[in-house]
């Protein structure tokens, strides 16, 4: 079977160690490198074609975010940090994901499940139009501006084509992002699907009335696949 190359870019020994140890548990990746700063990843990225980097911020010489920008082909890129306030920037230079430390085994899995999905070209780089954090936001890039949205401040979100509608009490976004990645990114423990073009946060549930759910006035039809487990989730039965 063919592998994922990585390198992995981070000054501090014991988080180098963490993603060895969590890139171990995937069979489809292989780790080439260890460097301690942006130089040695230069040098490491020189020797051979690398497919997934993972990259801290904070690093002597040159930071992540510096080093990205010298990178003409850049491979996938998973940042690594314990500074949640460069998210922005990581997603501006489309990064894969923004991992703040300290993150668990499942949380790296779906950031390289992202980077996977990219290289084999499900997912464009020109498509990518939100970015998670670990702080309960997210980024959300539309019409080319960056916003930050707490994750329970949506109150659903609808598929429109290649985009998805995601609405708050205040605002309306339409990233030009598919409706299944919305539905990985939305945590499921605050959000359910509740029709195939529906995703709605379970907090904001006003009433249910028939084959309807209400969200203050807005009315959201419940499909008939999914009334069933939609109602298991929230404690009813049919």
């Amino acid at each position: 079977m063919n592998k994922w190359k990585c390198v992995i870019a981070d000054d501090e020994p014991i988080a180098r160690d963490i993603i060895q140890s969590y890139c171990s548990h995937l069979s489809y990746l292989e780790v080439v490198a260890a460097c301690a700063n942006a130089l040695e990843a230069k040098a490491a990225l020189a020797k051979e074609q690398v497919d997934i980097l993972f990259l801290d911020i904070n690093m002597p010489v040159m930071t992540g975010i510096s080093f990205l920008k010298t990178l003409k082909n850049p491979p996938q890129v998973i940042f690594t940090t314990a500074y949640k306030e460069f998210a922005v920037d990581a997603f501006d230079l489309a990064a894969c994901d923004y991992l703040l430390k300290p993150f668990s085994l499942e949380r790296f899995i779906v950031a390289v499940d992202k980077a996977v999905d990219r290289l084999h070209g499900r997912s464009p780089v020109a498509q990518e139009s939100v970015a998670s954090t670990s702080d309960d936001s997210i980024f959300i890039k539309t019409e080319g501006r960056i916003y930050k949205v707490m994750q329970n401040d949506i109150l659903y979100a609808e598929a429109s084509g290649n985009y998805t509608k995601m609405v708050t009490a205040g605002n309306t976004f339409m990233p030009a992002m598919t409706f299944s990645n919305a539905e990985e990114l939305l945590p499921k423990n605050i959000f359910i699907r509740v029709h195939r073009s529906f995703i709605i946060n379970r907090s904001k549930i006003g009433h249910i009335e028939g084959n309807r759910v209400y969200i203050g006035k807005v009315e959201i039809p419940i499909g008939s696949n999914y009334k069933e487990s939609f109602l298991k989730e929230i404690g009813l039965s049919l």
